[in-house]
């Protein structure tokens, strides 16, 4: 018997437009899906730009009208991989024209458009998803499920540092990531949030109240002439311009389940490239992840025999633990690709039973009022509190 097709629209190619498309052509190959997902139509602003996408991600279509596409009858999902400012106002089209929506994250640059985006995937009762693809990697989902379990009794620690050095160089232009406009925010908005994300759901706890201090350290950058989208690639005018979001962020946080936590983030940090790491410690051991070696964990329990006790690695890739049973025998890795096609996976699980996918657009509203609180913070010198 043949499955429902569910046609999907994405918008925006670039970076994380070739990481939805290529979990999009794959995730019907490594897990039983109850629908059938069809690559129908890329979107994109530039004609030939997209065009080109298309052809070589493995779109049947083509378009450069958002507004046109979420209104056709034949397209049931819409992915949405544009700049941050637009995030919100495409979200809710969506689901106001019927059409269930996965959103890069941030869901926006403000709680105020979050809320409403929120509001209306609450009305419409259709699929809504946020994109943190972390939550997918199989050792981050182990360690959610050990906290759960209480292999580490009550939380009381959460400690994330998120390093990258990719805008080191003062040439670097002012892509639109250094626009306060466009991102909402720098470091803080990029990586913090994926942070934020994460100790929300290893922990299963609630952030109460925050307090942030920010620093933009380069102020000027060469206006951008052209990129080719991702980050690199980038071609810079003579003119300068301000830089207007924070390049250094770093933040204190209570919890509701009464932990407290360090979050750090930067883009000028020399030598590191995706430096993701974060570390939980609880009553009875701790857990600690780095993304650059994304199929382990470290975990030290205080219940091992005197002696024997110290931190060991553990390999999330047996064929038990989350999402690893539609991969490879025990010890061959997977890699960043693999957490969209993990996603896609959940994704499609939820739009098939007619179920809620998990992050949610709640989710995303969540983690908005943390990086505002946040930046609420830096500017009164106080702790704030996550307000929606």
């Amino acid at each position: 018997m043949a499955k429902k097709q569910i046609n999907v629209a994405l918008i925006g190619f670039q970076f994380m437009g070739k990481a939805h498309s290529n979990a999009y052509r794959q995730v019907g190959h490594f897990f039983d899906l109850p629908v059938e997902p069809v690559m129908k139509v890329l979107v994109g602003r530039s004609e030939h730009k997209v065009k080109a996408a298309a052809e070589n991600l493995g779109w049947q279509e083509h378009a450069t009208s958002w507004e046109e596409v979420i209104q056709r009858n034949d397209i049931d999902l819409v992915d949405i991989g544009t700049p941050n400012d637009s995030h919100a106002l495409i979200s809710q089209a969506a689901l106001k024209a019927g059409k269930h929506v996965l959103c890069e994250k941030p869901l926006a640059i403000s709680v105020a458009d979050a809320k409403a985006s929120y509001d209306v995937a609450k009305q419409t009762g259709l699929v809504n998803g946020i994109c943190h693809n972390y939550r997918k990697a199989p050792a981050i989902a182990l360690a959610a499920q050990m906290v759960r379990d209480g292999k580490l009794g009550a939380i009381r620690h959460f400690r994330g540092t998120y390093l990258q050095d990719w805008i080191l160089d003062p040439s670097v232009p002012l892509v639109w990531r250094l626009d306060k406009t466009i991102a909402g925010s720098g470091s803080h908005g990029d990586l913090n949030a994926h942070l934020i994300d994460t100790a929300r759901f290893v922990m299963g706890a609630e952030f109460t109240e925050v307090i942030g201090l920010a620093e933009t350290v380069i102020k000027k950058r060469p206006l951008l002439a052209d990129t080719d989208g991702g980050l690199s690639g980038f071609k810079s005018s003579g003119e300068m311009g301000d830089v207007t979001v924070d390049d250094v962020t770093s933040f204190l946080a209570r919890f509701n389940n009464g932990a407290t936590a360090t979050f750090e983030a930067t883009r000028l940090a020399p030598g590191r490239k995706n430096y993701n790491r974060w570390e939980i410690n609880g009553e009875k051991g701790s857990i600690a992840f780095n993304l650059e070696r994304m199929n382990e964990i470290e975990i030290y329990l205080t219940d091992d025999p005197q002696g024997l006790q110290g931190f060991h690695t553990i390999q999330a890739t047996e064929n038990f633990m989350p999402y690893m049973e539609g991969y490879w025998p025990v010890a061959h890795i997977i890699g960043y690709e693999h957490t969209f096609i993990n996603m896609m996976s959940d994704l499609f699980q939820a739009i098939g039973k007619g179920e809620q996918f998990s992050p949610d657009f709640e989710d995303g509203l969540k983690n908005q009022a943390v990086l505002e609180a946040v930046d609420k913070s830096v500017q009164s010198r106080q702790w704030e509190r996550p307000l929606f």
